[in-house]
């Protein structure tokens, strides 16, 4: 784990996080809602939660507000926003961070449960293409639960809707801009007052050297999540939100 830093104010770092992914996705905390809707739905208001490349552990946190007695293990490779997630919940033991590479074969490995009642991600897969989010999904599968659930909130194209999809990325564009001209921090923005903090620059120069400016992943349809993780082997899958962009797949084991 990263070591915490007395004095640091992690929540600042947390709801600055928080800001800038709703500058990309308004809808943000309407899917993450539909995410613990469903959680709830199929297994109940006590789970054991593994909160997949889970960033500063924004699902994490909205998950424990909700349900007091849950408990997450957050994965993922970033030592930056590991060091806001682990800095933000230090003392909390109901939450674990855990260094991990998804590509990465034996990453299961260094988990602390064998099996999760629910696997949760969101606006992170992306990072991935197809072949090697295929695999994952047939870890994931593995960790799952029977009865338990998997879902993935973010950005999902329908390839066969071009003109649909262009007048929805330029009015998503155009709203964008009046919110960057009203002072919103864009990515680039964020990971640059990052680097300047003397407790983040150097978990951030290390997560530049891990992923550079920005992977080139994928973004294949709902459908083809659907279709991936059934064949994978959860029973049931299917979109239970969606907007013009986005959409969250939700799989039963």
């Amino acid at each position: 784990m990263t070591e915490t830093v007395a004095g640091t104010d992690w929540r600042a770092w947390q709801e600055s996080w928080d800001r800038q992914q709703e500058w990309y996705m308004p809808d943000r905390e309407e899917r993450l809602r539909v995410m613990l809707d469903m959680v709830e739905a199929v297994v109940g208001p006590e789970p054991r939660v593994l909160d997949l490349a889970c960033g500063t552990g924004s699902i994490t946190d909205r998950l424990l507000t909700r349900f007091p007695r849950a408990t997450s293990t957050g994965v993922d490779l970033d030592p930056a926003l590991l060091a806001i997630a682990e800095g933000y919940f230090a003392g909390d033991e109901r939450v674990r961070f855990v260094p991990a590479d998804l590509k990465d074969p034996q990453w299961t490995s260094a988990l602390p449960y064998d099996s999760y009642d629910a696997v949760l991600t969101a606006t992170a897969l992306h990072w991935l293409h197809n072949e090697p989010l295929t695999t994952l999904y047939g870890q994931l599968a593995g960790l799952v639960r029977d009865g338990g659930v998997f879902m993935n909130a973010d950005r999902m194209k329908d390839e066969a809707t071009p003109r649909i999809n262009e007048a929805e990325s330029a009015h998503r564009h155009a709203q964008m801009e009046r919110g960057r001209a009203a002072g919103a921090l864009d990515w680039a923005d964020w990971w640059a007052l990052a680097a300047k903090d003397p407790v983040l620059a150097g978990p951030t120069a290390k997560r530049y050297e891990i992923y550079g400016e920005h992977a080139d992943g994928a973004t294949p349809s709902a459908e083809w999540h659907a279709r991936t993780l059934r064949e994978a082997g959860f029973a049931e899958a299917r979109t239970v939100w969606g907007s013009p962009s986005d959409a969250l797949v939700l799989a039963v084991k």
